[in-house]
């Protein structure tokens, strides 16, 4: 089999250029949302990007999208140039446009702005219409989320605010924010994934000690060498940064090795094939599927500049070490002790060590999630919850229903499919029974 890895130069691919706009583009909207609505959409990020746009499509337009940045996609780009990070792993197939529309896809919008790209963002352009891997750079895929925003009217439909309680009954949710109040007919849960903290023995819990961060806060001015924790995707971001910058760099990796492939996921998951492995099988297949088959990974792409900048002496790799403490040092730096005696010192310590889904917990009633082993209970055919049946979900929390690539967004558009779905007719079965429900009243009461 022949596989084509992208060149390493679109690592670099700008950022920040100027793409055409569709008309009528506006901000977040003013004052609070209305007090009811047919559908609240909790979290604008892709997922719930997805999901507005798959219900615009329905015929669904009465939505609200609470989101604590106010804006689509605010945050996930955030996160995304904290790393510096300039190309996404997933492919141009993989986008959260809507699934089974006739509808601008991210390598048609790729295509429509040939003249803004790079040559080698261009070979990628002609790779994905061969079929073969190829990756999109955050910029392209910025632009078009902002595209799917105003052509699906999604920006004037997301208010800010923190969604502080879901509360369900029989005939409707109410979502209580920090600074309003909605009650709907459905609510879908799009909320993301929040950063994996260390082990409380590392240092006693709580806050990490000084000059210790983790990948998702902001990384201060520091000395000549930098510590990273973590096997994945962002740990290469911040090595690289850093190699960039002149610094000395030791990379601390729980495995006896690093793993370099397209993605954290068997591709296999990505396939319906793949999903069906985790329908009829039990718990604790599901259980093992998922942790032999998400498995923290690095693209192709870093590859040659980590090995060269290892066998400089620029990088220094702890291969198979696990860390069991971490305290402050002298002069200000941290010190990481291992499992085999060694120590590791730096004038500061990223920890990268992963994300976990957020499934609702904290939010609904506990009873109402019905976590075990972090996963909540859902119906596979809705992706609502089994004990609410009203409230859906989309995104990582999924997992144990689609498999490992629940997580990606590839893995959204398969849930928006079944949910969008779900709760358009239940919307539109609701509406005709309170259409409906007077004259049934005036006939019962003439007889």
């Amino acid at each position: 089999m022949i596989t084509f890895v992208p060149e390493p130069r679109l690592l670099d691919s700008p950022r920040g250029r100027e793409w055409p706009v569709l008309p009528g583009e506006t901000g977040a909207p003013a004052g609070n949302p209305p007090h009811t609505a047919d559908v609240v959409v909790v979290g604008a990020g892709p997922a719930g990007l997805a999901v507005a746009s798959a219900l615009w499509h329905h015929g669904i337009h009465d939505v609200v999208l609470a989101d604590r940045t106010g804006r689509p996609c605010r945050r996930f780009f955030a996160r995304v140039d904290r790393l510096g990070q300039r190309v996404l792993r997933s492919p141009y197939e993989h986008h959260p446009g809507v699934e089974g529309y006739r509808d601008c896809e991210l390598l048609d919008f790729a295509r429509l702005h040939w003249g803004l790209l790079t040559p080698v963002e261009r070979r990628e352009i002609r790779m994905a219409q061969a079929g073969h891997r190829s990756v999109v750079p955050v910029d392209v895929f910025d632009a078009y989320c902002r595209h799917l925003a105003t052509s699906h009217h999604v920006t004037g439909k997301t208010w800010r605010g923190v969604v502080r309680e879901i509360l369900p009954t029989a005939d409707a949710v109410t979502v209580r924010a920090d600074r309003f109040g909605v009650t709907a007919r459905c609510v879908v849960l799009c909320l993301g994934e929040e950063r994996k903290d260390a082990p409380e023995h590392w240092w006693g819990g709580g806050f990490p000690p000084p000059s210790v961060s983790y990948w998702d806060q902001k990384l201060p001015a520091y000395g000549e060498r930098l510590v990273v924790v973590g096997a994945g995707l962002t740990a290469a971001h911040l090595i690289g940064n850093a190699l960039a910058a002149g610094k000395q760099v030791h990379w601390v990796v729980r495995e006896p090795g690093e793993r370099y492939q397209c993605a954290d996921v068997n591709s296999t998951f990505f396939r319906p094939e793949g999903r069906a492995r985790f329908d009829g099988v039990d718990w604790d297949d599901r259980l093992g599927l998922m942790s032999r088959y998400r498995r923290a990974s690095i693209m192709f792409e870093f590859r040659p500049a980590l090995e060269r900048a290892e066998a400089e002496g620029r990088l220094v790799v702890h291969r198979g070490e696990a860390i069991t403490k971490v305290a402050p040092g002298a002069g200000g730096t941290a010190v990481l002790r291992l499992e085999s005696g060694g120590r590791v010192t730096g004038d500061h310590v990223v920890l990268a060590l992963g994300t976990t889904p957020s499934i609702g917990t904290g939010l609904l009633p506990g009873e109402l999630v019905g976590a075990r082993d972090g996963w909540p209970e859902l119906d596979g055919r809705t992706m609502a919850y089994a004990r609410a049946p009203r409230v859906f979900v989309v995104g990582a929390a999924a997992g144990m229903v689609l498999g490992p690539a629940a997580r990606n967004i590839d893995g959204h558009r398969v849930a928006t499919a079944r949910v969008a779905a779900a709760v358009a007719e239940s919307v539109r079965r609701e509406a005709r029974r309170t259409e409906f429900a007077p004259v049934q009243e005036k006939a019962g009461a003439r007889g």
